[in-house]
């Protein structure tokens, strides 16, 4: 993952966040406020860095975020030699806590995300 002080100038370092979580983060997470490249409207982007992940989860007030959204926060957020994943995990292993919500992951202790070969992937 990126240094996120990078994205200081989108960083919400409000009162209501630092009341929240204590500070407004620091070069490995944060809470952002990015517009979307497709209507400029407003998405939530929380960042984080830790137990050996690198997470951002992407929400909307009224929508799902649309995958030149995630890609578009994807770029801002990884390196661009940096793979990052969208998981669907098991029915029984999800929690909800934005239904407009859509999470990015990379493992940060060295390891390779497995992909298919680059033919397959368009």
């Amino acid at each position: 993952m990126r240094d996120l002080n990078e994205l200081n100038d989108f960083r919400d370092s409000s009162t209501r966040v630092t009341t929240m979580f204590g500070n407004a983060g620091d070069g490995t997470c944060g809470l952002f406020r990015i517009r979307s490249p497709i209507d400029s409207a407003v998405m939530t982007v929380i960042a984080s860095s830790d137990d050996g992940w690198d997470h951002v989860s992407v929400s909307r007030v009224k929508r799902i975020p649309t995958w030149m959204e995630m890609s578009y926060v994807k770029t801002m957020f990884f390196r661009e030699n940096e793979t990052a994943m969208e998981l669907h995990v098991p029915a029984s292993q999800h929690i909800s806590f934005h239904p407009n919500c859509l999470h990015l992951w990379r493992p940060n202790d060295g390891l390779e995300i497995p992909r298919p070969p680059s033919w397959m992937v368009a």
